[in-house]
């Protein structure tokens, strides 16, 4: 009640008071990461960007998000900003509530996310509506790259990207990889970017590229073109004739099978594969 009396701010009266131990240090290395970390240089100054892909209510995240964003100030000595991106509109919900820590009328901390999900962030499936704003097109395949609409989204995309400078191009691919929550459309997306292969083996990308690829086996990658090629004409809803997937299959060339993945992303019928331009 002394407080109360000399700072005026209600503070409940105790049951119990314990002493606990004062030293903060962490004895055992306890890993924590972030989806995606970026420093901003602007006119007002330098900020972090602590970028989360969130997939779904996780309440544990009230004690790690105030423990990066602390975290992060204290070892850069710049502001931190978080953002949540989301597909969920029951987590875009539930991650826009404050997290406050204090009293009830006092609060020591307060961390409010900027959240990114499909109620406030436009659909855009068309190439030349993504090419005029790479950015939001971006936004548009984080937060609704799944179900019917994904493949509209992700091929409009993957051939904006090729419109603008490749480190940008491949940071926006790091960014669409970890947030897209689906099997499906993050194979699909993979998939696209190696087919275009424009930036696909820049520095920033080269570990996603990785993660979804055998590596040094000729006959490994062989595979995986043959696979990539027929799944992409599926997933677009394309038709194919058993003699088009049976030439696809006995193919040995890697080049060939390059080709081919390369014309499956804008073909209108399996037959365009084997049509020379």
């Amino acid at each position: 009640r002394a407080l109360q009396r000399v700072l005026h701010v209600p503070f409940p009266e105790p049951r119990e008071i314990a002493a606990l131990n004062v030293d903060l240090t962490e004895i055992e290395p306890v890993e924590r990461r972030v989806d995606t970390l970026l420093r901003a240089e602007t006119d007002e100054g330098t900020y972090l960007l602590v970028v989360e892909s969130q997939g779904k209510v996780d309440e544990r995240k009230r004690g790690s998000w105030p423990y990066y964003l602390s975290y992060l100030y204290e070892k850069y000595r710049c502001e931190p900003v978080l953002i949540v991106i989301t597909q969920s509109s029951k987590t875009a919900a539930w991650a826009s509530r404050p997290i406050r820590f204090g009293f009830r009328d006092w609060h020591s901390l307060t961390v409010r996310p900027l959240v990114l999900g499909p109620d406030n962030v436009p659909v855009i499936t068309d190439e030349r509506q993504a090419e005029r704003d790479v950015p939001l097109a971006v936004l548009s395949a984080m937060t609704h790259g799944r179900g019917p609409q994904a493949p509209a989204i992700l091929e409009s995309l993957a051939a904006a990207l090729r419109t603008i400078d490749t480190d940008t191009a491949a940071v926006f691919v790091q960014f669409i990889d970890s947030c897209l929550t689906d099997p499906q459309a993050k194979h699909m997306w993979r998939d696209l970017m190696t087919a275009i292969q424009y930036f696909w083996r820049h520095p920033l990308a080269e570990q996603v590229r990785e993660e979804g690829r055998e590596q040094g086996v000729e006959q490994g990658r062989i595979e995986d073109r043959r696979e990539m090629t027929l799944r992409i004409l599926e997933w677009r809803g394309i038709p194919v004739p058993d003699d088009a997937r049976e030439r696809v299959e006995a193919c040995t060339d890697l080049g060939q099978l390059e080709v081919w993945a390369q014309r499956a992303v804008h073909a209108t019928d399996a037959a365009e594969l084997f049509t020379e331009a």
